[in-house]
């Protein structure tokens, strides 16, 4: 299955069922990150950001908490309602295809966790239009860290569960690449890691879309979840679930 079919997997609701553990369970992103998306635009407090796909809005109250005004765009209701408050973060009513948000509008886009649920094409033709002159796009992945042991193991299990469905959106970055729309993108990478006891471990693993809640494929990844906890959790009964925060940049070519 390619990329062009990710978008077609009902991604608007696909969640509907794993709001609660989405926000409750689902890794933040390094500071570093954050920076390095704010770097070059400028008085934090001065910008206006679409954080699109925002989900639970964990993307969206970083990026607030740094002073930003960030507009939340998030199709799936059961997200919406899941997500924190914060003064500085307004939900809109648009998806990704279509903000609903006026031409040169925002100095930043982003997609955290969420553009290889988009459309490509339609998409970046959305995304330059709401752009201001020489707006960013960040497009921000926590992908697991297969070096270390635990996340290799726990990677694993993710993808026998899902019956690969897990691997599909690896790759997608290449899509970034429109030399009509945005300049060069630019890729960095950061370390992060998340502590989870085992309540926690199994919330993060169900909060993800492709895994069965019910039947008997759920019920041998838990088990098999259990074990793994067992086996890698330290004197405090934790487990640390490793990732590579991929950010990728690319400015807005003057229009």
């Amino acid at each position: 299955m390619s990329n062009e079919q990710l978008y077609q997997l009902n991604p608007q609701e696909r969640f509907s069922d794993r709001a609660k553990d989405y926000a409750k369970y689902r890794p933040s992103y390094p500071s570093e990150a954050i920076d390095c998306i704010l770097e070059q635009l400028g008085e934090s407090f001065q910008l206006i950001a679409a954080d699109i796909g925002a989900g639970t809005g964990i993307s969206s109250r970083l990026l607030a908490d740094r002073g930003v005004k960030v507009i939340a765009i998030e199709p799936n209701t059961a997200m919406k309602q899941a997500a924190e408050s914060h003064l500085l973060v307004e939900f809109g009513d648009g998806n990704a295809e279509e903000t609903k948000l006026a031409n040169n509008s925002v100095d930043l886009v982003t997609c955290f966790q969420s553009f290889h649920w988009f459309n490509p094409e339609p998409v970046l033709q959305e995304f330059a239009r709401i752009l201001q002159p020489k707006g960013v796009l960040a497009v921000v992945w926590n992908n697991r860290d297969r070096e270390d042991n635990f996340t290799c193991e726990y990677s694993h299990l993710i993808q026998v569960a899902s019956d690969n469905q897990s691997e599909l959106r690896y790759g997608t970055q290449r899509f970034l690449h429109d030399p009509e729309l945005f300049a060069p993108v630019r890729h960095e990478i950061f370390p992060y890691y998340q502590v989870l006891n085992r309540e926690a471990l199994i919330g993060r693993a169900m909060s993800t879309s492709y895994i069965p809640k019910q039947g008997e494929i759920a019920t041998k990844f838990i088990r098999d979840l259990d074990q793994l906890y067992e086996q890698h959790k330290n004197t405090n009964s934790l487990v640390y679930l490793k990732y590579k925060t991929s950010v990728y940049l690319a400015s807005l070519l003057v229009k």
